[in-house]
């Protein structure tokens, strides 16, 4: 048996996609364990580019069941336009299953999402993506949600409705803003049934026969650990948990039953949203991060924060995940600079810190940096450890050391075939930063 859970090591944005989507090739099943659409997953193939807000990386392989967990909200209407992307393609869709207990993201969800975070000061806006994945899981918390399954049950969904259709209105009649029509809802709810009611069952007796056969299954998260809604920058996180310990929960399997977990990290660090982000850059590196990595959110389209590598973040991401290894993306962004810069500390009121404080402490944090060698020559082709420069090697033998993890697979292109994979850990001492 083996099951490996794929989660962002970062704030999010970290490549999750194309990793799940090479791995995805090899996998008999990929479940999506938790997140809405308020994040995209960019992948390149054969196919062409597609930026996945929900459905899965694994679709592209016919061979693959996919599937999104209960651990997921879903927006009905922006999953179809997702799914008409994808079969425009090519792709067969044939092979996507809805959990029966994943939640709705309905129509007035997105309304509030923005009216709350208008109403915030500004300074304490969450930078949420509108995309009414908080008030989702909000009512999901409250146990006043719409399931998927419930589409399928007309009386009982009525009954769903009505308790959350009250509580909907009663925040918008706070706002001044016109209310919303239980009859409407259910008539969007019914042509949702009929759109994509074939594939919402109960998502259990599918995963248990796959960890019965010893089949490969994926646990695919969105965003990263420095967004979790316990261990993250709170209160600027997801309304979730992306770390591996809710994978178990949120794809409808026992803890046991994950073998291997691999964390997915940038050569750098982006952030999109408020918060605390240590190792910002606002000079002209910050801007040639994002500019030659294209750091534009798959979602939103906002530019990405942008500065160097997190080495404290990343021992604490290894730590709560229980990282088995890592994959580095986007190495290759960093090809044309002279010097790199690594993270290995915070000073923090004087104080020299090797661990990631509470949020409020890590707004005054500064980064201490140890500074690494360029390569100045292309990666893109490499697809063997020994055909990355020296200097990069280097350097990514330090992040494996930061992170207290071996590096699994290395990033040097957003398509498909261009990823370094290891077969072995690293096992050579780390040389000496300049």
């Amino acid at each position: 048996m083996a099951v490996t859970a794929v989660v962002g090591a970062q704030w999010g944005d970290e490549g999750k996609g194309r990793v799940v989507d090479w791995l995805g090739q090899r996998a008999d099943m990929v479940i999506r364990f938790q997140g809405g659409d308020n994040a995209g997953h960019t992948v390149i193939n054969d196919f062409g580019l597609f930026k996945l807000h929900m459905v899965p990386s694994g679709i592209f392989n016919p061979d693959t069941v996919c599937i999104v967990g209960t651990g997921c909200v879903v927006n009905p209407e922006g999953l179809l336009i997702e799914l008409g992307e994808v079969e425009a393609a090519g792709v067969t869709t044939d092979n996507l299953w809805l959990s029966s207990r994943a939640h709705v993201v309905m129509p007035y969800h997105p309304q509030l999402d923005g009216l709350q975070e208008r109403a915030r000061a500004e300074a304490q806006q969450i930078g949420t993506t509108k995309r009414g994945i908080g008030p989702a899981y909000t009512d999901k918390a409250a146990r006043r949600g719409v399931r998927l399954g419930d589409l399928l049950r007309p009386a009982w969904l009525r009954e769903r409705l009505t308790l959350a259709v009250a509580y909907a209105n009663s925040r918008f009649a706070e706002y001044n803003e016109p209310l919303v029509d239980l009859e409407v809802m259910m008539t969007t709810c019914a042509g949702w049934a009929d759109q994509i009611g074939h594939r919402i069952v109960d998502t259990v007796p599918l995963v248990r026969a796959a960890i019965s056969a010893d089949q490969r299954v994926l646990l695919e998260g969105q965003l990263g650990v420095m967004r979790d809604l316990d261990w993250g920058i709170y209160p600027y996180v997801t309304s979730s948990n992306p770390t591996a310990a809710y994978a178990a929960a949120g794809a409808g399997l026992p803890p046991s039953a994950i073998t291997s977990v691999i964390g997915v990290v940038k050569a750098y660090s982006t952030s999109v949203g408020g918060g605390p982000f240590p190792c910002e850059l606002h000079d002209a590196a910050g801007q040639r991060l994002r500019d030659i990595g294209l750091e534009y959110g798959a979602t939103t389209g906002r530019p990405r924060r942008c500065g160097w590598f997190d080495g404290v973040a990343i021992g604490y991401a290894a730590w709560l995940n229980g990282f088995t290894g890592l994959a580095v993306t986007k190495l290759d962004v960093l090809d044309t600079f002279n010097e790199i810069l690594v993270c290995t500390a915070y000073k923090l009121d004087g104080e020299i810190i090797h661990h990631l404080p509470d949020t409020p402490d890590q707004e005054r944090c500064e980064p201490v940096y140890e500074a690494w060698p360029g390569w100045n020559e292309p990666t893109i082709d490499a697809r063997r450890w020994d055909d990355l420069p020296k200097a990069a090697r280097s350097f990514l033998h330090r992040i494996s050391e930061l992170a207290g993890v071996p590096i699994d697979f290395i990033s040097v292109g957003p398509e498909r075939d261009r990823l370094v994979v290891m077969d072995h850990a690293f096992n050579a001492s780390a040389p000496e930063a300049s």
